[in-house]
């Protein structure tokens, strides 16, 4: 395999499935699978899950809702849909564990760096839950500051569209997808492939990103694998 130790970026709304919000049996089963895949082809293997599915800070915020505490709704809505995939990963014989970064000692390990580490050097599964654990920070951040701390070689974001476009592919059938992108071509046409807070933080940090569909099977391998799927961000462009 390609890379060796990854994080894989899961937004909440993938977990949904084509339900508008809460979490899909079946697509948390088909995520499952892709997983357990990954993890027995050797990858050690760390998740970050958004919470959009069930809450988004930004909106409640929006709402005239205080900010933080908007946030600190969505971080738990990240917990429910952690413990749903380490349900699942279960389920297909992945060993797992949660590391929340607020304190729940009851239904997961608060996050420690180097305890992370290790379980992934045993071969766990390790689940980022709760965000950084500070408002006004999203989970792709979260996902680009987790990268980084455990010196993970990729980010592979899963997602429901097979890579960057230059406008949205479902509302301009005519838009066109990136094979590759600089870190600054993705900042300064502000093509949305992460928040500028999680991309400035993986462009510091020489961490690569591959944005690809999580809807058609096996793609977290290929990703993995190195193979030419979706939108490479972090070769620069000429």
């Amino acid at each position: 395999m390609k890379y060796g130790r990854v994080v894989i970026k899961l937004s909440g709304e993938a977990l949904a499935g084509n339900q508008a919000q809460g979490l899909a049996h079946q697509t948390l089963e088909a995520i499952a699978r892709q997983i357990r895949e990954l993890m027995e082809a050797g990858v050690q293997t760390a998740i970050v899950v958004g919470g959009g599915n069930i809450w988004r800070g930004v909106s409640g915020s929006q709402r005239g809702m205080d900010r933080a505490t908007a946030d600190y709704m969505g971080m738990l809505a990240t917990c429910i849909n952690s413990l749903a995939l380490q349900d699942a990963l279960e389920a297909n014989g992945v060993d797992t564990r949660v590391a929340s970064a607020i304190e729940m000692k009851q239904i997961a390990e608060t996050y420690i760096r180097r305890r992370a580490i290790r379980h992934l050097e045993k071969g766990r599964a390790v689940i980022f839950a709760a965000g950084t654990g500070n408002p006004y920070f999203s989970t792709d951040t979260t996902a680009a500051l987790r990268a980084a701390e455990i010196e993970a070689d990729v980010i592979l974001m899963a997602k429901k569209v097979d890579g960057v476009y230059d406008d949205d592919p479902v509302t301009h059938p005519d838009a066109v997808r990136y094979d590759e992108l600089s870190y600054l071509d993705a900042l300064n046409l502000g093509l949305k492939v992460m928040d500028s807070t999680a991309l400035s933080l993986c462009m510091d940090n020489q961490i690569p990103i591959i944005v690809f569909s999580l809807l058609e099977e096996g793609n977290i391998l290929k990703a993995a694998n190195g193979e030419k799927i979706g939108t490479t961000v972090g070769r620069f462009t000429v």
